[in-house]
């Protein structure tokens, strides 16, 4: 099975647009006609909408998927609009709706906590724009001059006759001024919305069971699909039966999907599935059947010491530095694969006539389903569209929609005109994941005769997600991902410390399993590698890991700032019992500044973690309660992954299939977390993913500090390390 779409040159240009990059129509119940209709409500402009009993209406192009972005990009709306709170609710665009109106919401790529960094300034100015126009056709109705004129909590106020009228009664008229260009956004210092921890919008539809994802959509007529690909990726079919099932009740049609799947459409999923299950199919499972954990291992041990390196970081003259070096210090990490275990597998529903195709789904990617949509089906995008839902789960998974979507357009294509609902099974969804990349590091540093750090060498070898997921962004061949905690400097993912000699360069190597987006992406284990060896060398000169880390920081204020409030907040220093022991960790990732100091106990192989002190610096906050719920969300992936998770490969195949094998954290393994948000102003920079990074290596230090014993290879479970 190989999911590589072949995009025409419409579809590639939708689809490079949303890769490479906010606000919108959406609908809480995606159904065409309904979505037809809700764009046509009149609107103050495209960002937002206001009924004539005052209900705001904020479009919001982003998709939420339980990261609280859907409630920011309202508040920096509302906040630009000076409404009331209390007024207002959402509706997400459509991504065909996008492009025929030129892209007016920028992009709808929700990963890399880019929902509110990357679009802050263009959904302020869309509230700023409407506040201005209602202001404006207030003033027009008075004959006053605008700026007489000032509106607050959605009234309009005429200053000098203190005249008021509310913004629904003047919307209608607002859609008719021309809208601004020149649109000034508020000082910092003067919001009152942005920067508090305000309820999320989403919740009370959540509790109530309201809420529709994408394994909720039901369309009249629907039948629905159960498929199964090549379990070795880059495999195809041989040969299936199908006249063993077609008399079965309820199945309607056996289709193949092109030369990897095969798929059952029945009346009902479980009908659907439950027949492809008794149907016998035989596979070819082509030259990846080869690989396994051992020889995959064992091709990137050979990149450690390869001279095909790409460079990412480059100062001074490492071989020269670590040649006259009075102490050399190596050691080589190692990461598996991870896969992503969305609580809700991998679906999309689809219709196909000859005229129109359309695809209800939960992604995070609207305007790239959308040319996958339409390349699988051989219609134009404008003949084409995608109604997103609420995700039960993201993670960078939904992220690539070239195979849920792709799939599901393709099945439906052979039904023209009835809506199948294309649902994986979680086998399925598992061992056909775009997984985090495996990669290992090989770590070398000089110390001089007063023990000072003077060359560091990183050799980091194993896959790149651009080569399998955008090779088009490829740059000269090099993945920049891969260096992700690694770059010499600016607002991104800097490397916090300042050594006269570094290198870090990458020996690309891919197996035949795809990799994919994994929420916090390459930082996940390149902080692992920074952080835990800065560890090893304080140890190897007798320092104090804190102490170590501030000699090295003194150029990187805010890197230092947020290790110092989790030192201080964390009790650094202060006395343990025996078997107990502190870490540290900082890192830059998604244009954040985070830290961590964890505290645990060892007790033979089992490990509690009593705390997680966790600092972040975003640049500004928007939702400080939400940051703080994102901080604890994000260790429970992150110390997952560290301690259970982890993708075994056998003869080509994945051997995790359910969560009886891929476990996650239990409530009992939940540390302590406390967060100290400390937004410095002057950049924006996300929160849903970057403190991910600093949870793991800042648990590894605490078990070498309690134990005397580092671990180098992950997961745990497979060192014998249990969470209790």
């Amino acid at each position: 099975m190989n999911y590589q779409p072949k995009f025409d040159r419409r579809s590639f240009i939708v689809a490079s647009a949303a890769a490479v990059s906010g606000l919108s129509v959406g609908f809480h119940i995606p159904f065409g006609d309904e979505a037809d209709a809700a764009l046509s409500e009149p609107e103050v402009n495209a960002w937002v909408v206001v009924k004539p009993d005052e209900t705001v209406v904020i479009r919001v192009a982003r998709s939420e998927m339980g990261q609280g972005t859907l409630t920011g990009l309202c508040q920096m709306v509302a906040e630009e609009l000076d409404c009331q709170w209390s007024k207002v609710t959402y509706e997400f665009p459509t991504p065909g709706e996008n492009v025929a109106r030129k892209r007016v919401w920028g992009d709808f790529f929700t990963a890399g906590s880019q929902g509110i960094r990357s679009s802050n300034q263009l959904v302020r100015k869309g509230g700023a724009a409407a506040r201005m126009m209602l202001v404006q056709a207030a003033a027009n109705q008075w004959k006053v001059p605008v700026s007489e004129c000032v509106a607050s909590a959605g009234t309009i106020t005429h200053q000098p006759s203190n005249r008021t009228i509310t913004y629904g009664k003047v919307a209608s008229a607002a859609a008719e001024v021309e809208p601004p260009t020149d649109i000034p956004l508020k000082d910092p210092k003067d919001w009152t919305i942005i920067g508090k921890g305000l309820k999320r919008l989403d919740t009370p539809d959540k509790t109530q069971g309201k809420t529709i994802y994408g394994i909720d959509i039901r369309l009249p007529g629907m039948l629905y699909a159960s498929f199964k690909a090549c379990p070795v990726n880059g495999g195809k079919i041989k040969s299936f039966n199908a006249a063993k099932i077609t008399g079965r009740k309820g199945v309607t049609k056996v289709v193949q999907v092109e030369d990897y799947g095969v798929a059952v459409i029945a009346d009902s999923w479980w009908r659907a599935k439950t027949a492809l299950d008794a149907m016998p199919i035989a596979w070819d499972n082509g030259p990846g059947a080869k690989d396994s954990d051992e020889s995959i291992a064992a091709w990137l041990k050979q990149g450690l010491d390869s001279d095909d390196g790409l460079v990412g970081n480059k100062g001074g003259d490492v071989k020269a530095g670590l040649a006259s070096a009075a102490k050399t210090v190596e050691a080589v990490y190692a990461y598996p694969y991870q896969a992503h275990a969305t609580m809700e597998p991998q679906n999309a529903t689809a219709r196909y006539t000859p005229d129109r195709c359309e695809v209800w789904c939960s992604t995070q990617n609207g305007e790239a389903a959308l040319a996958t949509a339409s390349e699988a089906c051989g219609l134009p995008v404008p003949k084409c569209e995608v109604y997103k839902t609420f995700l039960g789960g993201g993670f960078g998974r939904r992220a690539t929609s070239q195979d849920f979507v792709r799939v599901a357009v393709l099945i439906a294509k052979q039904m023209p005109g009835t809506p199948i609902k294309t649902l994986w099974t979680r086998e399925e969804d598992m061992t056909h994941d775009w997984y985090h990349p495996v990669t290992q590091c090989k770590i070398t540093a000089g110390l001089d005769k007063d023990n000072n750090l003077v060359a560091i060498h990183y050799r980091i070898s194993g896959q790149s997600i651009l080569a399998g997921v955008m090779p088009a962004r490829l740059q000269n061949g090099k993945d920049p991902a891969t260096f992700s905690g690694f770059y010499p400097g600016g607002e991104e993912a800097a490397y916090p410390y300042t050594v006269p000699n570094i290198l870090v360069d990458h020996s690309m190597r891919n197996p035949h399993l795809h990799p994919g987006f994994w929420r916090g992406v390459n930082i996940n284990h390149n902080a692992i590698y920074i952080e835990s060896f800065m560890d090893e060398l304080a140890k190897e000169v007798g320092m104090d890991a804190l102490e170590f880390r501030r000699k090295l920081m003194t150029k990187h204020p805010l890197h230092l700032a947020s290790l110092n409030a989790v030192a201080e907040k964390g009790d650094w220093g202060k006395p343990l019992p025996a078997g107990s022991g502190r870490g540290l960790a900082v890192a830059m990732a998604f244009g954040s500044y985070v830290a961590a100091c964890a505290e645990v106990t060892v007790d033979g192989n089992k490990v509690k973690i009593n705390r997680i002190v966790a600092a972040t610096n975003p640049g500004y906050g928007v939702n400080p309660a939400q940051i703080e719920r994102q901080v604890a969300g994000s260790f429970v992936y992150g110390l997952t992954a560290l301690f259970m998770g982890g993708i075994d490969v056998k003869g080509g195949r994945v051997e995790q299939e359910n969560f009886n094998t891929y476990q996650m954290m239990k409530i009992r393994h939940m540390p302590k977390v406390e967060v100290t948000v400390m937004p410095s102003g002057g950049f924006w920079g996300g929160v849903g993913e970057p403190t991910i990074c600093v949870a793991a290596p800042a648990v590894l230090n605490a078990i070498t500090a309690a134990t005397g014993k580092r671990y180098r290879t992950f997961p745990l479970r497979k060192q014998g390390l249990t969470l209790v």
